[in-house]
């Protein structure tokens, strides 16, 4: 596993490939456009630094894991000498079946292929590549440099050894792996996110406002962060689509997303990302407030 290919640059995969080069791989990180990875380069030197200015690691530590780094364009270079490729890219089936099915044919075939998604099951994944037994999930947690678990799912044909090797590698990364079955949702996803969509029936009922429920969530049951706090976190679209992927995959009807979601992405109020969602984002100050429409 000394070279590891992460694809997309976002969020999530500059996180993974910041975790990957802090522990000595070898990592290249794969965008479509020049200036993604640009972009990627900057946070991880950014999020390296704030972990030296918080005694988490050294200067000598930072500048070996940034030198363990580097960046294409081009998907086919980009995992050529891959033992790991983590694909990092956008919640959408069709792009990840896509990128999968590049993958197998760019990457050697001793390489481990693995996606991050939260949702989209594994086993369909595995279906487009003809190494079906080495295709898992690794879904990581944001921020991933901060954050111990990685949710490890097996797909239907992955096989022992891979998740093993999975698994360890997890741990040599100063993670909590904890393994999974593939079916809609997984654990953290199939848990959250009936809890998130139920915050949300709650106050389109009107059973308490956007800070009430929060705070309830927070002081009660001892929560980070409220669910509707999160889900603006997450983003609402991200949160419809797995609402989705539930009642499509299970077939139950209580995972049918609330209405007052689907009528708030078809709106754009998509959470943080869109600066609006069950609160407002003030981008200078970095403060929130409850959204004018959902107040008490």
């Amino acid at each position: 596993m000394k070279n590891v290919t992460v694809v997309g640059s976002g969020t999530m995969g500059n996180g993974i490939a910041h975790v990957f080069a802090l522990h000595g791989h070898r990592v290249t990180l794969v965008d479509i456009q020049d200036t993604a990875v640009k972009k990627a380069l900057e946070t991880i030197t950014k999020n390296l630094a704030r972990q030296v200015d918080k005694g988490l690691i050294n200067a000598t530590q930072k500048d070996a894991a940034l030198a363990n780094i580097s960046t294409t364009t081009s998907l086919q270079s980009g995992c050529s000498k891959a033992d790991l490729v983590v694909e990092a890219a956008s919640e959408q089936i069709d792009i990840k079946l896509n990128i999968f099915k590049e993958l197998d044919m760019a990457a050697p075939t001793h390489a481990i292929l693995a996606s991050n998604t939260s949702s989209i099951s594994i086993t369909r994944i595995a279906a487009v590549t003809g190494r079906p037994e080495k295709v898992i999930g690794m879904h990581f947690m944001n921020p991933v440099p901060v954050m111990k678990l990685v949710e490890v799912i097996r797909g239907y044909q992955t096989s022992d050894e891979i998740t093993s090797t999975v698994m360890q590698l997890s741990r040599d990364l100063g993670k909590s792996p904890v393994e999974v079955n593939d079916y809609p949702g997984f654990i953290s996803n199939r848990i959250l996110m009936p809890m998130i969509n139920e915050a949300i029936c709650a106050l389109h009922e009107g059973v308490a406002g956007v800070a009430e429920i929060d705070d309830v969530m927070k002081l009660g049951m001892a929560h980070p962060m409220g669910p509707l706090e999160l889900a603006d976190f997450i983003g609402l679209d991200v949160c419809l689509f797995i609402m989705r992927v539930l009642q499509e995959g299970i077939g139950n009807p209580k995972y049918a997303p609330s209405p007052l979601l689907v009528n708030m992405v078809a709106a754009g109020h998509k959470g943080v990302k869109s600066g609006i969602g069950f609160y407002v984002y003030n981008k200078a100050t970095k403060e929130k407030d409850v959204a004018t429409q959902f107040r008490a």
